[in-house]
């Protein structure tokens, strides 16, 4: 079985990104109680985030990973201004040997500030990603861990996505309708590994709930980067861009009740996505784990 099909079996298809605060560091305990809870809820992975400094993902995913029996945790994203490439490789490999078939590594070329904080250059982009990765493998001082693990590159732009079918295992795009999904697994082709971030608002109220989903995508359109492009090529217009309109806002993020997010996690499904990973927005930490756990009767499980 290769590592793309073993993941897929691990991973199941959908699992959730764990919440995380802007202001304050959550605790060891914390974490380790809230993926306990995940995992006894019925979700079958979670995935962290990180940007530079003030938390280390990998050292995260360990702690976690030895905090619970069965769950995958992958990296969404490890931010490869973090470290450097061979030891990304090192820290997958023994994570990969510690718990088999429990790891996912998903890499990101992150953002013109957070290399400039390590004093690097960002450059282009995808010749970034694709020197790092090429590095992840030269000579080292110390030998790495003879093992295998599944690496995926977050990825939402065509250059992107047909490099992680060229020398990853797969993609993980984020915030982006169903269409975007289509096109990775077409970019990707059948045998690489399709992780889809999708933003939930669970909320009864659906105008509030789409007030919520509606800032969140404000939000996100207004970061550096190329998101509106993106949006753009997949035939969204100037002004619905400009406007966020309800048209974007009702294909970014799963917004609603229970069902209604379902409902958005199968379109990922159907579109080709083989997990998708449901991040809660606008809320802290335990809010956030909260809101995972009351939608676990309803995704942990759902099915392609």
């Amino acid at each position: 079985m290769t590592v793309v099909e073993t993941a897929r079996r691990a991973l199941g298809p959908v699992g959730v990104f764990l919440p995380f605060s802007r202001t304050s560091a959550s605790s060891a305990d914390l974490q380790r109680d809230a993926v306990r809870r995940l995992e006894g809820a019925g979700y079958r992975a979670a995935w962290t985030n990180e940007a530079v400094g003030g938390k280390d993902a990998l050292v995260q995913v360990a702690v976690l990973l030895a905090a619970t029996e069965r769950m995958v945790f992958g990296t969404a994203i490890a931010n490869i201004w973090a470290r450097a490439p061979q030891t990304a490789h090192g820290a997958a490999t023994l994570l990969a040997q510690a718990f088999p078939g429990r790891f996912v590594l998903g890499l990101g070329v992150g953002y013109p500030h957070q290399a400039a904080s390590v004093g690097r250059e960002f450059s282009r982009p995808v010749a970034t990603m694709r020197g790092y990765l090429d590095q992840m493998n030269a000579p080292t001082q110390l030998p790495a861990p003879d093992e295998s693990y599944p690496k995926i590159i977050g990825a939402n732009g065509p250059n992107m996505l047909a490099l992680s079918g060229e020398i990853a295992d797969g993609a993980l795009p984020a915030m982006a309708p169903p269409e975007l999904t289509a096109q990775a697994r077409h970019l990707l082709g059948p045998d690489k590994l399709l992780v889809v971030g999708l933003a939930v608002v669970a909320d009864a109220d659906p105008n509030r709930a789409k007030a919520t989903a509606r800032q969140t995508v404000a939000g996100r359109l207004g970061q550096p980067g190329t998101y509106a492009a993106t949006m753009a090529r997949l035939g969204y217009t100037e002004r619905e861009i400009t406007e966020v309109s309800d048209r974007l806002v009702d294909g970014i993020v799963g917004h609603g009740d229970a069902a209604a997010i379902a409902a958005k996690v199968r379109e990922h499904l159907a579109a080709g996505a083989d997990h998708v990973m449901v991040m809660s927005t606008g809320t802290g930490f335990a809010d956030g784990v909260d809101q995972l756990e009351q939608l676990a009767p309803t995704l942990a499980g759902l099915t392609p």
